[in-house]
């Protein structure tokens, strides 16, 4: 499919580019293939890096896609280490490095996205890490390590990033204290009900918590190297180690060089093209909309980058496309792993049912599924160390938002099961 003199170019050699480009050639296309990426390691899943291999229980290299062979066997040509500085739509064209022009017939945008930093004084200071690629992973790894039980880490942002590097931080022996402005971790995407369970299982893990509390500055020995962190109430926390995750923010400065629609993330269709009918757009960066929830949501997680990826190569191609996925990402935290299905905005449901017991015994991880509601109908579900249930989870939300409502007393009973409430 397609003629060889067409060229496909993608950036961003992230998970989505790179299965977008594995799907080009899957699907038969023969004409150049051109993967761009401003990091000079080879594409990779980030679920990893603050999971096994930042526990030092999975090697680097688990992390890659594909090896270097596989992109050479597949005609992938690869330009690492480059970014796309200006996107031409009229000309066809995309600049590396303000220098070097592509010119494409198609283009996808897989740019994912940035951390947001932290703007305090100290923040210089060595001994403060950010983590969203391999070398920063790779950088706390090695810190962690030399630690010791001793260490003394704080950590600055309670969302998924934020508890789970608290989760390797108590893993790997240090002391962890986690400063979050909302009253529980989690609060935006869980609400009061579910975010306490997090709460409650970091703190039986020795985590401490100072919520509802910004950071004033970070403060340093005359090395330049951390010592303490001085939240906005004068509260001074011992720190040997920082890390910073206060969530992160689409890639969008391609699209707007290049006048694309851009609200939150670049903006798309249901097939994830953009404005622009050469140019798509898929992952991190891409603000679609989602036949199944009936408007544009921007999704940040694995999945969305692991399925949106061929999505839009298929698209690109000509056939078919409505990218329907319910959302989905999952965590592991101690003990603790768990799924999540649904799209529920903050404030957006009336009532959380949930399906077994919450409650943390002994310090062990619960065993429960979570269901967010609004009007009877199930909008989101998280289960939680109860597995293959996530195809029921789905299917129950996509009938909530078909408008299908539940009875709830059988929702909330592990004795019914979660089929027979579509029956």
């Amino acid at each position: 499919m397609g003629g060889t003199e067409q060229t496909f170019v993608i950036v961003g050699a992230s998970l989505a580019g790179a299965k977008a480009a594995e799907t080009l050639r899957a699907e038969g296309f023969t004409g150049q293939v051109v993967l761009v990426g401003e990091e000079t390691e080879l594409p990779y899943e980030r679920p990893p890096l603050t999971k096994g291999y930042l526990l030092g229980k999975e090697p680097r290299e688990k992390a890659f896609i594909h090896d270097d062979a596989w992109y050479a066997e597949h005609q992938i040509s690869l330009r690492l280490g480059k970014r796309a500085t200006l996107l031409d739509t009229a000309a066809h064209t995309v600049t590396l490095d303000g220098v070097e022009q592509l010119r494409y017939d198609k283009l996808l945008l897989a740019t994912g996205s940035r951390v947001r930093s932290l703007s305090v004084p100290g923040i210089e200071h060595s001994g403060v890490h950010y983590l969203r690629t391999m070398d920063e992973s790779e950088s706390l790894l090695g810190a962690l390590r030399q630690l010791g039980a001793d260490g003394r880490v704080v950590v600055v942002g309670a969302g998924w990033i934020g508890l789970e590097t608290a989760a390797a931080a108590r893993e790997h022996g240090a002391q962890v204290a986690v400063v979050e402005v909302a009253p529980l971790p989690l609060h935006r995407v869980l609400g009061d009900e579910v975010a306490s369970v997090f709460r409650n299982l970091h703190a039986a893990h020795g985590v401490e918590f100072h919520f509802e509390r910004g950071v004033r500055e970070i403060g340093g020995d005359e090395r330049g190297r951390v010592t303490s962190v001085v939240l906005d109430d004068g509260t001074e926390l011992p720190a040997d180690l920082v890390i910073v995750g206060v969530g992160i923010r689409p890639a969008v400065e391609l699209a707007e060089s290049a006048g694309l629609a851009v609200s939150d993330g670049v903006e798309t269709d249901a097939s994830l093209r953009t404005s622009n009918p050469d140019v798509y757009a898929c992952g991190d960066v891409a603000c679609f909309h989602h036949p199944v929830i009936g408007k544009r949501i921007r999704v940040e997680h694995w999945s969305n980058a692991l399925n949106g990826g061929p999505a839009a190569a298929r698209a690109m191609l000509g056939q078919q496309v409505e990218y329907a996925r319910v959302p989905y990402f999952f965590t592991d935290q101690y003990d603790l792993g768990m799924e999540y299905a649904g799209y529920v905005e903050p404030g957006g449901y009336d009532q959380v049912v949930f399906r077994g017991d919450p409650s943390i015994v002994d310090g062990d991880a619960p065993e429960f599924v979570a269901f967010w509601l609004k009007g009877g109908r199930v909008l989101a579900g998280m289960n939680v160390n109860v597995w293959d249930v996530q195809d029921d989870i789905q299917a129950l939300v996509r009938a909530g938002y078909a408008g299908r409502s539940v009875d709830v007393k059988k929702l909330a009973d592990p004795g019914v099961p979660l089929t027979s409430l579509l029956t």
